[in-house]
């Protein structure tokens, strides 16, 4: 999903929960809102590890060119993992909400990039590219062992 789509969905949650729950702390709300989107972040390194450029352009061109490339692939019969991307996996999440068990703020935050990965989940879901996220940590590093092996 494209990043103006997640700060869109986001703020429209982030609004909800605002109206829903109006003494809830503005941070709070501020931080499940910035965390729904800035998750990708991670996209953003992937990008710069690659391409060694450090411009947002040339990081979203990249992933327009992964994209085009994936699809060129698929065409084939090819079904390839992308890039990994540390801040979707679950044991993140799970990090991050075991921490909003000792700061509220980390469990906003928490939700936000719970949303964002649903929204994600059900994207890869509706375009068939499930196959292209690793969602387990574990895994990525158990490949990584077994590809130099």
């Amino acid at each position: 999903m494209l990043p103006k789509w997640h700060v869109l969905f986001g703020a429209i949650l982030a609004l909800i929960i605002w109206i829903a729950a109006p003494n809830t702390s503005i941070l709070y709300i501020l931080l499940f809102f910035f965390s729904s989107f800035l998750i990708d972040f991670d996209h953003y390194i992937c990008a710069v590890l690659n391409t060694k450029k450090y411009s947002l352009g040339e990081a979203f061109e990249y992933h327009k060119e992964m994209d085009a490339l994936d699809l060129k692939r698929r065409k084939k019969g090819i079904k390839e993992k992308g890039d990994f991307h540390l801040f979707h996996t679950i044991e993140f999440h799970i990090l991050v909400g075991i921490l909003g068990l000792y700061w509220v703020g980390f469990f906003y935050i928490f939700l936000g990039m719970m949303f964002h990965s649903l929204t994600d989940i059900y994207s890869l879901i509706y375009s068939s590219e499930v196959y292209r996220r690793e969602f387990l940590l574990v895994n990525w590093i158990y490949g990584k062992i077994k590809n130099n092996n």
